[in-house]
């Protein structure tokens, strides 16, 4: 009888470390095709460096909107 508990203790290991061994090694996929895909189509740092610029100048444009509209409610007689 203990070496029937034995051997399903063994199996009940090996179940499980399969179990983990095969999420590690899908997790390991996942994340080098992650690793791909943030690669391929996140954009380099002079694209950012553009992008930022352009959008600092929108920003500045709207900064200055949102203020004037801001002073003239502010100064507005009701």
């Amino acid at each position: 009888m203990d070496t029937n508990m034995i051997y399903q203790a063994l199996t009940f290991m090996m179940l499980g470390m399969g179990v983990v061994f095969a999420f590690l090694t899908i997790m390991i996929a996942v994340l080098k095709l992650q690793a791909y895909l943030i690669a391929k189509f996140v954009p380099t740092d002079t694209t950012v460096a553009m992008t930022l610029k352009q959008n600092q100048t929108k920003s500045n444009d709207t900064i200055a909107a949102i203020t004037a509209a801001i002073f003239y409610h502010n100064n507005r007689r009701v």
